[in-house]
C-alpha cells in the first residue's frame, strides 16, 4: 500500500521514482520503532507515505533544492529533511532536534538507507545557532511551534540570500500577520505564500517562504524560556 501510494503521489507531483525503495524502508523502520518510542499519531502505512512523505516531497515542486546546504530544524521523525534528501540526493542535509532518542531513530536510519552525510544532531536550535550561525542555504521547519518562534530558531541559521521556509496550516493568515514584526527585526522579508494539495487527496497545506534580506542581530537567538515566553 505504501509503496502505490508513493508510486502515484510522487508521479503526480512529476518526481523521481527512484527513492520510493528507500521511504518504503524508512516507513516500515518509523511504523516499527514507534511502538516502543512516540514518533507519530500517523501509524497506517498509506497515510504515512501522504502525511509524511508526499507532504514533504511536494517541497520540492515549491523551491529549489538542488546542491543547498538544508537545516531542517525540530526535524522529529525526519519530516521533511530526510524525504527532500531521498529525493534529491544533492542536498546537504543537516537533521536537528532536541531529543536525543529521536536523533538516534534518525541515525538508524540514515544507516539503513546508506545516507552517511546526513548530519544528525542532538542540540536545541537556539544552541546550534552560537556555532552555525548564518552557514545554510535553507532552513525548513513543520515544527508545531508559532511562527514568530520558529522564525526566531530558524533565520539566525540562513545566510543572507537564503531562505527559511515554514510548513503551515492553509489557516495561518493572523499568524503569519502576527509574525511580520519578528522577520523583519531577524532579517527576513517575506517573499511568498504557497498553497499546496497532497496528490491524491482534499488536504492543503502551505509553505511560507522567508528570505534572509540582511543578517540578523548577534543578540538572537534568545535562549528558549525568553523566546517562549516573549516572542518577537
Amino acid at each position: 500500500m505504501m509503496e502505490q501510494r508513493l508510486q502515484s503521489g510522487l508521479a503526480a507531483l512529476n518526481l523521481p521514482v527512484e527513492g520510493i525503495p528507500a521511504l518504503v524502508r524508512y516507513g516500515d523502520l518509523l511504523i516499527e520503532t514507534n511502538k516502543v518510542m512516540n514518533l507519530t499519531a500517523i501509524t497506517d502505512p498509506e497515510d504515512v507515505a501522504t502525511l509524511h512523505f508526499l507532504d514533504s516531497a511536494a517541497l520540492l515542486t515549491l523551491e529549489s533544492f538542488s546542491g543547498k546546504s538544508v537545516v531542517d530544524v525540530g526535524t522529529g521523525a525526519g519530516f521533511p529533511g530526510l524525504p527532500l534528501r531521498v529525493l534529491e540526493p544533492s542536498i546537504r542535509l543537516t537533521l536537528l532536534d532536541s531529543l536525543n532518542k529521536r536523533i538516534q531513530f534518525l541515525e538508524t536510519v540514515c544507516r539503513e538507507l546508506d545516507l552517511p552525510d546526513v548530519a544528525c544532531v542532538h542540540a536545541r536550535a537556539e544552541e546550534f545557532a552560537a556555532e552555525h550561525r548564518e552557514t545554510f542555504d535553507l532552513a525548513v521547519s513543520r515544527a508545531v511551534a508559532a511562527l514568530p518562534v520558529l522564525c526566531e530558531l530558524c533565520l539566525p541559521l540562513v545566510k543572507p540570500g537564503g531562505k527559511f521556509l515554514a510548513m503551515k496550516s492553509v489557516e495561518s493568515d493572523a499568524e503569519l500577520a502576527a509574525s511580520q514584526h519578528a522577520i523583519a527585526i531577524l532579517g527576513g522579508a517575506v517573499e511568498a505564500v504557497r498553497d499546496y494539495a497532497i496528490p491524491g487527496t482534499d488536504v492543503r497545506h502551505r509553505l511560507i517562504v522567508v528570505e534572509k534580506v540582511k543578517k540578523t542581530p548577534e543578540k538572537y537567538p534568545r535562549m528558549f524560556a525568553k523566546i517562549k515566553k516573549n516572542p518577537l
